[in-house]
């Protein structure tokens, strides 16, 4: 899948090791992190390749040849939440796929249970924007590198111009700095293509079809001085903004700060973003860098490994990097793309969605034995946030007590459907437990154990207790099973 190989190609990548730090140490110290940096000597010109920045709300990609240079922005709440009018059929329920699997009706169980994800452009996560720095014609990316220490981007240019891009480990902002500049690029903020002529087509999980599906009107953009701003209405009532600002230097440097607001946090979301650069720029790049840094600090104190295969070890500090930057308590939990939305004028690849299978339980893995339970908790707090939300989902399409949660879910936890073996499966809400129980485990926290965990548990038990039969043995069975990860979308059922 997409989203997996997005990561593979951003963190299983050898680099150089820092010229002061030798290769035959055996053991590498929170210190010595520079050895494991993505380091690249050529630019990088797609998205999904991109260094990658985040705090769990507010990502950036950094990406281009220098013609431009290219920001993505992102924030894990843009989403359009309209709701999907197909599954408010009579027949939308386990009952009705459970009888027309029994009487072969492919087409209808197509029709009803598996299409309208691929035909209804929403449910959807959105991007947010871009932020293009155009230099001379001239000017090329020399190198760029992902420095995890301090989740830092650097991008080297041809000219000797050196970028600095920051996105803020606590803060609602993006910061750049660039510096050895004589010539400071045209600054350009971009607001997502979602204007423009629908286009029709056989549109899937892969090939969504542009932003401008969803048929949002053009953003309200503002241009004045130093600053740039729009404002993009979304779905419904949903609003999200973008403030820009920079200040340039009499020795050619300049620095840079932008921030990502929606009506979830204001009526008046782009007065909050542009409040906030402008308070960024009066407290300084180097002070806000500051506490980003002792953020990140303490981040990587909690643990330390030791791997003799420093192949495996680069993987383990990557791995740990990407869950720092996707995984903060209070934020969104980890989607397909976390806080790194495509960035080609289309809708992500599966929506940007939550699939709770090994997407989401994999994102979570790293932060038990990774001494990292505070981000962890960004995870299960959502899961019991939404518990009501599954519990009526588990009553209106099984017709049954207890918790089970959708496979596939926007970012309230409401099923958006897919293949039926696969968004409909009757064993995630069992397979999330176990991170209950991991963070108890760990945790050996008594009270979480007796007023989150164990209730959780419980309900998820009740379901399973009550969807699965008995065969003549007493062993218990799932009537309506399959694995699309090896039968693919198959009319399958099985018995054991």
């Amino acid at each position: 899948m997409r989203n997996f190989t997005f990561f593979i190609i951003m963190f299983f990548v050898f680099t150089t090791a820092c010229s002061n730090v030798k290769y035959d140490k055996t053991y590498y110290t929170p210190t010595d992190l520079c050895v494991y940096d993505l380091k690249f000597d050529k630019p990088i010109k797609r998205w999904d390749e991109a260094l990658p920045l985040g705090n769990g709300m507010m990502g950036i990609l950094v990406w281009g040849d220098g013609q431009p240079l290219k920001l993505s922005l992102d924030r894990a709440d843009l989403w359009d939440m309209r709701p999907m009018k197909e599954y408010q059929s009579p027949n939308f329920n386990y009952k009705t796929m459970r009888a027309w699997v029994e009487q072969k009706k492919s087409k209808k169980l197509h029709e009803l249970f598996e299409k309208p994800y691929d035909v209804n452009a929403a449910p959807t996560k959105i991007p947010a924007g871009r932020i293009e720095l155009n230099f001379a014609d001239n000017v090329k990316v020399d190198s760029s590198r992902l420095i995890i220490k301090n989740a830092v981007a650097k991008v080297y240019l041809s000219n000797g111009v050196v970028i600095t891009v920051i996105q803020h480990a606590q803060e609602p902002l993006g910061m750049l700095k660039i510096e050895k500049s004589s010539a400071p690029p045209r600054i350009v903020l971009k607001a997502p293509k979602f204007g423009g002529r629908i286009v029709k087509g056989n549109f899937s999980s892969l090939n969504t079809g542009s932003l401008a599906r969803l048929g949002y009107p053009a953003p309200i953009e503002s241009k004045i001085g130093n600053e740039q701003t729009f404002m993009q209405q979304g779905w419904g009532d949903f609003r999200f903004a973008i403030s820009l600002k920079w200040k340039k230097y009499p020795d050619g440097s300049l620095t840079g700060v932008w921030s990502i607001a929606t009506t979830n946090e204001s009526k008046d979301p782009l007065n909050l973003a542009k409040n906030r650069t402008e308070e960024a720029l009066k407290s300084g790049f180097e002070n806000l860098r500051q506490s980003h840094n002792k953020w990140w600090l303490r981040f990587w104190n909690q643990a330390d490994i030791f791997v003799p295969n420093k192949i495996v070890g680069k993987q383990w500090h990557l791995d740990t990097y990407k869950f720092g930057a996707a995984a903060r308590r209070g934020a969104p939990p980890i989607s397909l793309q976390a806080v790194w939305t495509a960035d080609e004028g289309t809708l992500p690849p599966w929506k940007g969605d939550y699939h709770h299978d090994l997407n989401t339980e994999l994102s979570y893995w790293p932060c038990y034995s990774g001494n990292h339970l505070e981000e962890g908790l960004s995870f299960l707090d959502w899961l019991w946030k939404t518990k009501t939300s599954a519990r009526e989902y588990t009553k209106q399409f099984y017709n049954m007590p207890g918790i089970n949660v959708p496979m596939t879910a926007d970012i309230n936890g409401h099923q958006i459907g897919g293949w039926q073996q696969y968004a409909y499966s009757s064993t995630i809400a069992c397979w999330l437990s176990h991170h209950f129980y991991l963070h108890w485990r760990y945790s050996m926290d008594k009270k979480f154990l007796k007023e989150k965990a164990y209730p959780y548990m419980k309900e998820s038990a009740r379901f399973i207790e009550n969807i699965t039969e008995k065969d003549t043995n007493g062993k218990r069975y799932l009537a309506l099973t399959s694995s699309p990860e090896i039968f693919d979308n198959k009319l399958l059922k099985f018995r054991s």
